[in-house]
C-alpha cells in the first residue's frame, strides 16, 4: 500500500506511452489513490493489458511508469484532493492508501493516513458520483481488535459502509508479496521469504491469513470496478483470487 510522501505542487502529467486502444469515452474511468505503493504500482502495471479501463492516479509525488502504461497522474497536496476528485469525476475508485505505525512515527500520524485521509477520499468520491469504491484493507480488520492497526482498519471498513456506494468492495489480503520500492520492512521481508512454507499450513478457516501476490490483488481490484452487481462485498484470500482469476480470463 502507498504512503504519502513529501508534497508536490499541483501537476497534471501523462506518460508518452498513454495512447489508448479504445476512445476515452468508451473506457471505464477508474481513479487510483495510492499509486506509489506496492498494490498501486501493480494496478498500474496491469493497465497495458486492460484497454477497457482509463486509469487515472492521484498522488503527492512523481513516479516512474512501466513501459506501455496508459494512465494520467495528478500530483496535488492532500488538502486539494477533494477538489481534484470532484474535477475528475471517476466512475470507480481503487483506494490503495496505507502506511504503518513504524513508518508514520506515531499512532496519530498512522491514523491520519489510514483513517482520516482514506475517509476524505471516499467522501469526495461519493460526492463526485463514483459508483464503485474498492478499498484495500487487511486480514484481521476488526473494530474490536486490541491491535491499533487492525482496529483502525476495522473502523474504516465500518465507516465506508455508511457512505452507501452503489458497490463497495473491501479486500482483506494477508501478507502482500512483491517488490517494494524504497520501503524496507525487515519483518515483512522475512515473512515473504517464509510465506511459501507457512502458507501450506494455513488451511480451512486459517486460509485467509495466507500471503498473496500484490499483482493478484491489483487484478482483483480492477475486476471489481467493472462488476455490475451492486452491494457491499468483503473479499478475503480465496475471494480475492477468484476475482483475479476472472480478470485474467478476460485478458486471455
Amino acid at each position: 500500500m502507498s504512503d504519502p510522501a513529501a508534497p508536490a505542487g499541483p501537476l497534471f502529467a501523462e506518460p508518452a506511452e498513454a495512447a489508448s486502444v479504445l476512445p476515452r469515452h468508451d473506457r471505464r474511468r477508474v481513479l487510483l489513490v495510492g499509486a506509489t505503493g506496492l498494490v498501486g504500482r501493480s494496478v498500474i502495471a496491469r493497465t497495458p493489458h486492460t484497454p477497457q479501463v482509463a486509469l487515472q492516479g492521484l498522488a503527492r509525488r512523481e513516479m516512474d511508469f512501466p513501459d506501455g502504461v496508459r494512465m494520467e497522474l495528478v500530483l496535488a497536496d492532500i488538502q486539494d484532493w477533494p477538489e481534484v476528485i470532484a474535477s475528475l469525476a471517476p466512475e470507480a475508485v481503487i483506494n490503495a492508501l496505507g502506511t504503518t505505525r513504524a513508518k508514520a512515527g506515531s499512532e496519530e500520524a498512522f491514523r491520519a493516513v489510514d483513517h482520516d485521509l482514506v475517509m476524505a477520499v471516499a467522501a469526495a468520491a461519493k460526492a463526485a458520483g463514483a459508483r464503485s469504491f474498492v478499498h484495500i484493507s487487511s486480514v484481521g480488520a476488526d473494530t474490536a481488535a486490541k491491535n491499533f492497526y487492525l482496529r483502525t482498519k476495522g473502523e474504516v471498513e465500518r465507516e465506508l459502509k455508511t457512505l452507501r456506494f452503489n458497490r463497495l468492495d473491501i479486500f482483506r489480503p494477508g501478507l502482500l508479496r512483491g517488490q517494494r520500492q524504497g520501503d524496507v520492512r525487515f519483518l515483512e521481508g522475512l515473512g515473504r521469504m517464509l510465506a511459501p512454507v507457512s502458507d501450506l499450513f494455513l488451511r480451512g478457516n486459517a486460509e485467509k491469513y495466507r500471503s498473496i501476490h500484490a499483482e493478484d490483488v491489483a487484478a482483483a481490484a480492477l475486476q471489481a470496478t467493472g462488476e455490475r452487481a451492486g452491494g457491499q462485498f468483503i473479499h478475503e484470500h480465496s475471494g480475492i483470487l477468484r476475482l483475479a482469476g476472472r480478470f485474467q480470463s478476460h485478458q486471455d
